[in-house]
């Protein structure tokens, strides 16, 4: 064998044995994510979400490790958009209603009240109705992109009186966040206030809201909401709020497939593992609920449900009109609701 030859695998040998390093270097590679939730730590959601980390580090062969922190632990619940954007925190998993203020859209994907009478219906227009295209739009030029949608489950409503009927709502005194929650309950009549979710228990116990927009059942139920509001609506009729998984779009761009693809199918399992268990746990509290004597658990007649939606459909066409992806919103959402006879 001539020198030149020898040479020549030599070269060849080293350049593969270095892209044989390279490979293992990258598959060795170490992400350390932090993400800010919008519960509390020990809420069931929150759980939830820390054994979504729990199962992308698994997925990943330890790849990603990923922190799952609290509501307000680096920075207040509206300002977790930010904070991704910046790198403060790298991703949340959080309720894009809380944007609205920055664009409407927000407020209007993020929980179309009246829309949804089943979160595998929402995650289906998220999956194949266009909305994680159109969510991906809004908020990719905050540096921000959306790995996936989950969702919480539809919501209840503690009251201190009956609300059976949408004429029930007349004067009702509400808490409700700013946005079209606010705007659907204020046009069906009912007063509603803006208030903390952290005051809610006080502010019932002390009369000063007559029933809340809240959180589901069980979560009502096992803080104790019932006792000062015993006519709670389940399943609910207005609200279903999106979870929007997202990581700093530099991130992501930045990551290799394979990692994408892990990211993306483990948020499609904790989407499903988060409804399921919230609604196993629901119908549990409901359970209970109806051998107390003073706890009245009402299931708003399909004709009432209808007449709530004719009245939330006007101000998903107000708001249609605040900008383009607002009515992109708008068009793919109700065309979803009408293909399927949802509507």
């Amino acid at each position: 064998m001539t020198m030149p030859n020898i040479t020549r695998r030599i070269a060849v040998a080293a350049v593969t044995l270095g892209v044989a390093f390279a490979t293992q270097a990258a598959l060795a590679a170490k992400y350390e994510w932090t993400f800010q939730t919008s519960e509390t730590a020990g809420e069931p959601q929150f759980e939830i979400k820390k054994a979504w980390a729990e199962n992308v580090e698994t997925m990943s062969e330890g790849r990603i490790e990923i922190e799952i922190l609290p509501t307000g632990a680096v920075v207040p619940s509206d300002q977790t958009l930010d904070a991704v954007s910046s790198g403060i925190l790298q991703g949340h998993l959080t309720d894009p209603s809380y944007f609205t203020g920055l664009n409407p859209a927000f407020g209007m994907i993020g929980n179309l009240v009246g829309a949804w009478s089943d979160p595998m219906d929402f995650l289906e227009y998220m999956k194949e109705g266009g909305g994680e295209e159109i969510y991906n739009k809004l908020v990719e030029p905050y540096g921000v992109h959306l790995i996936g949608a989950a969702v919480t489950g539809l919501e209840s409503l503690p009251s201190k009186r009956p609300i059976r009927k949408v004429s029930d709502l007349e004067g009702l005194k509400i808490r409700a966040p700013q946005g079209m929650v606010y705007n659907v309950f204020e046009r069906a009549g009912a007063t509603p206030v803006n208030l903390p979710g952290s005051e809610v228990y006080t502010s019932l116990q002390k009369g000063v809201i007559d029933a809340a927009d809240y959180t589901v059942f069980a979560t009502n139920q096992s803080q104790g909401l019932h006792e000062f509001a015993p006519y709670p609506n389940y399943p609910g009729f207005h609200s279903l709020p999106m979870v929007a998984v997202s990581l700093n779009k530099e991130i992501w761009d930045g990551l290799p497939d394979d990692l994408k693809a892990i990211l993306k199918t483990s948020v499609d399992a904790m989407a499903y593992e988060m409804a399921f268990k919230l609604k196993e746990r629901d119908l549990k509290a409901v359970k209970k609920a109806r051998e107390n004597p003073d706890v009245h658990v009402i299931d708003m007649a399909d004709e009432e449900r209808a007449k709530f939606r004719q009245i939330a459909q006007k101000e998903w066409k107000a708001w249609a009109k605040k900008n383009d992806l607002c009515q992109q919103i708008y068009d793919t959402a109700v065309g979803f609701l009408k293909d399927r006879h949802l509507m």
